[in-house]
């Protein structure tokens, strides 16, 4: 039941306050996915990290994750770098353990973790 809370309030910051603050700060990475019902495109900030011509990232609620569904519907994303965008390929890898399979990773929370392949 707390947990269930925490999420509702975490996700209430993050969509009213935080994310629309961080989708204007030229240097914030985001992930661009196109709606699942819309079709319109979203944009979420996150954290990951790029190795070689991935970005790693992890879901924070994993499934549950309205980017998460959004890749699951249609797998063509764009990442933001450092001002700079990438086309990609987005794959849920959700049996990698963030822990300790990617190594590039590190989060408790998750349970989803995703990759892309930005062509640079």
């Amino acid at each position: 039941m707390a947990e269930d809370l925490r999420d509702r309030l975490t996700k209430f910051f993050q969509g009213h306050v935080a994310n629309p603050v961080m989708r204007r700060l030229p240097i914030q990475t985001l992930l661009e996915t196109t709606g699942r019902k819309s079709g319109q495109p979203r944009r979420t900030p996150l954290g990951g990290s790029r190795v070689g011509d991935q970005f790693w990232f992890v879901s924070e609620f994993g499934d549950k994750s309205q980017y998460v569904k959004n890749i699951k519907a249609n797998p063509n994303v764009r990442v933001r770098l450092r001002g700079s965008w990438h086309n990609g390929v987005a794959h849920l890898v959700p049996d990698d353990d963030a822990r300790e399979g990617s190594g590039h990773c590190r989060s408790s929370t998750a349970s989803a973790s995703a990759r892309s392949a930005p062509t640079c």
